[in-house]
């Protein structure tokens, strides 16, 4: 009887992971809604963000972007008079049965300003998140090292210097210094909220290559005012205003071909 149990145990398993695999949804939202002290600042958001693509999203200040980003790292949970509600699925998986170790390994976030840890070298920023999450292989490590800041596209900067202070580089390398140190936890998505705000032209380019190459790996969001980066980086691009998903689809379309009006005047700059 066990060994029948057993059997049917590793075939639901097995199938689990099947659909996991072949879902094209790497996140799926119904009816999200997050307030802060009573008041919406999303309401009734319904989007799939595709696995493997970039998904860029889009519109004015105070729009929801970002609330909507932080979400789907269920980072509201941290927030004073936050509450969410609706629904959030990780590859079919309802968010609210992850713990928040496990779904901070699965979704890796890249803030705005780049915040290295001041106090650790390169190295140790980024295998912090595996000492964290007590998955610290010291044999492994420095193979870690190497393929997440090989895939951060940083590592021909700073491998002669890993021991040195995260604070000695410029602001581009410590912004990719924090992509890599999502990726050395092996997510499956990373988030990114205007990860180029605050740099300058060459350090955005670097960083835009970057984005676009490890989206073979990586399920990427990116929130950006910037639309000439959505239309760069991204392959499906998002359009919130004032709280709401006004439309979401393959970026040629969003800025070409438009389906609302309200996002056509938002492309040509009637209003932002």
């Amino acid at each position: 009887m066990k060994e029948v149990l057993d059997t049917v145990q590793h075939q639901e398993i097995e199938a689990h992971r099947k659909k996991i695999t072949e879902s094209e949804d790497a996140i799926r939202t119904e009816n999200l809604t997050v307030t802060f002290y009573g008041k919406s600042a999303i309401e009734d958001i319904n989007i799939s963000i595709k696995k493997n693509k970039v998904t860029a999203i889009i519109g004015p200040s105070g729009c929801g972007k970002s609330t909507l980003l932080r979400s789907m790292n269920f980072m509201h949970d941290l927030t004073p008079g936050a509450r969410v509600l609706g629904k959030i699925y990780l590859f079919e998986e309802d968010i609210m049965n992850i713990n928040a170790i496990d779904l901070r390994e699965k979704v890796g976030m890249v803030f705005q300003k780049p915040n290295p840890f001041p106090t650790m070298s390169i190295f140790e920023n980024v295998v912090s998140g595996l000492k964290y999450s007590g998955k610290y292989d010291r044999k492994k490590a420095d193979e870690i090292v190497e393929n997440s800041l090989i895939q951060a596209g940083l590592w021909e900067e700073v491998k002669d210097r890993l021991k040195k202070s995260a604070l000695e580089l410029s602001g581009g390398q410590q912004q990719r210094l924090c992509i890599a140190r999502s990726i050395a936890v092996s997510p499956e998505i990373i988030l990114m909220d205007e990860p180029t705000s605050a740099l300058d032209p060459k350090s955005t380019a670097i960083i835009e290559e970057t984005i676009y190459n490890i989206k073979t790996n990586y399920t990427v969001v990116i929130v950006t005012h910037n639309m000439q980066q959505a239309a760069r980086v991204s392959d499906y691009t998002a359009f919130l205003f004032l709280g709401k998903l006004i439309e979401i689809d393959k970026t040629s379309n969003i800025f070409t071909r438009p389906k609302e009006k309200l996002t056509e005047e938002y492309i040509i700059g009637k209003f932002g």
